[in-house]
């Protein structure tokens, strides 16, 4: 086995009602100028299709957006439908304004980070960077 040498995909979604982007297309740019392959899936989307984006795009992480207050209700149904789905394989990550007692729900519900207004770009690649086991069979 060898490690594989092309960029982690990672598809960035807003998902329910909320309608402020310019913390995640920060994030989508910062990710690209960092060597990801960034998709940007937009506004407004449902959970069921944010989860086949992300099989379709064959995306190592997606990454949700949320101010809206709706992620104890929005996060859960995005997790049961990737496990539905088959897609375990796709890491989840959230950012926005999540209270820090919804984060630690939301860790032990399977998202593997919660990252809070302000995080800098650079700890999300570290993260996502530190993650990085993807092996291709030689």
């Amino acid at each position: 086995m060898t490690e594989r040498s092309d960029p982690q995909r990672v598809l960035l979604a807003k998902i329910g009602l909320d309608g402020h982007d310019r913390g995640v297309k920060v994030v989508a740019r910062g990710l690209r100028d960092a060597g990801f392959h960034v998709i940007y899936s937009g506004l407004w989307q449902a959970p069921e299709a944010v989860i086949q984006a992300a099989v379709d795009e064959d995306a190592d992480w997606l990454g949700i957006s949320l101010l809206s207050g709706a992620h104890m209700t929005l996060i859960p149904e995005l997790l049961r439908i990737r496990d539905e789905q088959g897609a375990h394989h796709v890491g989840v990550i959230v950012g926005g304004i999540i209270p820090e007692e919804d984060a630690a729900k939301l860790l032990e519900m399977g998202v593997a980070k919660v990252f809070g207004p302000g995080t800098p770009i650079q700890e999300i690649v570290d993260f996502l960077s530190a993650q990085d086991d993807r092996v291709e069979q030689s």
